[in-house]
């Protein structure tokens, strides 16, 4: 086999370039389903989590998931809206027998693939994380069988976790059409590897000597964690497999220049490319122009630089095999509609972990014991911690003319923490734009229908961007399969 260190090296480089990205979507995903105090903090010279500190101080650390309560209200508004491109947006007339069927088929492969289900759950991503990705590929098999070879007439979408996708660092089109490089990781054990990758016993052996250590797994082996369960570490190793016992292979396309020649045949009227080595057999009557033409190649490489599989893209009219979408993408910087809610998130927890700490101490007030009441024997650590416990005991032996220990309780219903939260909440719709009224919540009993009607439009409206803009990523998915299957 051939290597192509070159293009693993600018792969690996460019995922490199998106390492502060996966750590913000991670960070974002933990927030969204209530891993919100696991932030690290620096307290007397190391690292800790956010709720091991609170939790050494002796209190509890509460929180009250507003971020997912909103993600969810968003998911029920695309689920409302949602519905398959129009004939007209796919520049289809459905007037047009032909055309009509076509629309149908397309409709059909988008039923086969549940596009309804796998675009809910990638809208969750794309508010999670800002970033949505979906790869077109055969029904048959999704890594060796290039976009355009179909099974049974049908296209596979896939969805393409941000953490194992890279793209250009140096794109800056919204559309990303200024992109030269995109791809992802596969993690896949051997057996799996061989069944999509050989095709003779001679390349199965080449994929063994290539994969020596992961060769006698099973399928199925290297689960490192338990199923529906969280990942604690964030995995960010570009070369080596997301668990023991898989095989990281990395799938790179990239948008070369190559030198032909645009020729024109007089006697037949067309005009057509011909590759620059070819020149020599053009028949007489052919004007040859030089220029500098682009296509999309495709590479499936081995951490160790070897290349399994490569060729020209196969898609009709070239082009990669990926629709994408990031949000709000200005400059090249992804902000996620979690993100923006993230400081009031953290601030209502806070409020909510005082006001309970607030509650238990002036619940229990504080114990004046006086220090000539202290028993022999006993410290004082040691009646405080009788006194922490709810049901505790304290033992003494009364002396004549001493104080007796007594405790001393505040008033917690004033100290403005109430107000703090209210205001804080308030400020959570406002941020995110998610109000009452989309979440189907009256203000007050009063309310006329055409009143609440016109809260709820304008609730939507504040949504409409985000929404629009995933719309055009459904578009762009719709219009590569029309290509696709033509």
């Amino acid at each position: 086999m051939i290597t192509d260190f070159e293009t693993l090296q600018a792969a690996a480089s460019h995922w490199q370039a998106m390492a502060d990205f996966r750590e913000a979507r991670e960070r974002c995903k933990r927030y969204c389903y209530g891993r919100q105090w696991d932030d690290l903090i620096h307290v007397d010279g190391r690292m800790m989590r956010e709720e091991d500190y609170i939790r050494q101080q002796g209190n509890i650390p509460l929180k009250n998931n507003l971020i997912r309560r909103m993600v969810r209200s968003v998911l029920g508004v695309f689920r409302n809206q949602y519905a398959f491109p129009s004939a007209e947006r796919l520049n289809l007339d459905d007037e047009s027998p032909a055309q009509a069927a076509f629309y149908r088929h397309l409709i059909d492969n988008a039923l086969y693939n549940r596009m309804e289900e796998l675009h809910a759950r990638t809208m969750e991503e794309f508010l999670i994380s800002g970033l949505a990705v979906h790869r077109k590929s055969t029904a048959g098999n999704t890594m060796r069988r290039r976009p355009g070879d179909r099974h049974a007439g049908r296209l596979r979408t896939d969805y393409v976790a941000p953490d194992t996708f890279f793209v250009d660092a140096a794109t800056r089109d919204f559309r990303g059409w200024d992109v030269r490089m995109i791809g992802q990781t596969h993690d896949l054990d051997f057996l799996s590897l061989c069944a999509a990758m050989a095709r003779t016993e001679e390349e199965c052996a080449a994929l063994r000597d290539i994969y020596l250590p992961q060769s006698g797994t099973v399928a199925g082996a290297g689960s490192s964690r338990g199923f529906g369960t969280s990942r604690e570490t964030l995995h960010a190793d570009f070369l080596s497999p997301s668990a023991p016992g898989l095989c990281r292979v990395i799938e790179v396309w990239t948008r070369e220049t190559c030198e032909r020649y645009r020729v024109h045949d007089r006697t037949r009227g067309t005009v057509y490319k011909i590759e620059a080595d070819r020149r020599a057999d053009l028949p007489a009557g052919c004007e040859p122009q030089w220029m500098l033409d682009e296509e999309w190649h495709y590479r499936y490489i081995a951490p160790t630089g070897h290349v399994l599989a490569q060729g020209i893209s196969p898609l009709p009219g070239g082009g990669h095999p990926y629709v994408w979408k990031a949000y709000p993408f200005i400059d090249g910087e992804i902000h996620s509609f979690v993100a923006d809610v993230i400081d009031q998130q953290r601030h209502a927890n806070r409020l909510i972990t005082l006001y309970d700490w607030v509650l238990r101490s002036t619940a229990k007030g504080v114990l004046l014991f006086p220090e000539s009441a202290l028993p022999e024997g006993v410290e004082i650590d040691d009646i405080s911690d009788e006194w922490s416990r709810f049901n505790g005991v304290i033992l003494f032996r009364p002396k004549a003319g001493m104080p007796l220990p007594q405790q001393v309780c505040g008033n917690a219903s004033q100290v403005g923490i109430t107000d703090l939260l209210n205001i804080q909440l308030k400020m959570f719709e406002d941020v995110s734009g998610v109000t009452g009224a989309l979440e189907g919540k009256l203000t007050s009993g009063a309310v006329s229908g055409a009143l609440y009607t016109r809260q709820t439009r304008q609730a939507m409206t504040a949504l409409l961007d985000i929404l629009e803009s995933y719309n055009t990523f459904i578009l762009e998915g719709a219009l590569l399969d029309a290509r696709l299957l033509t």
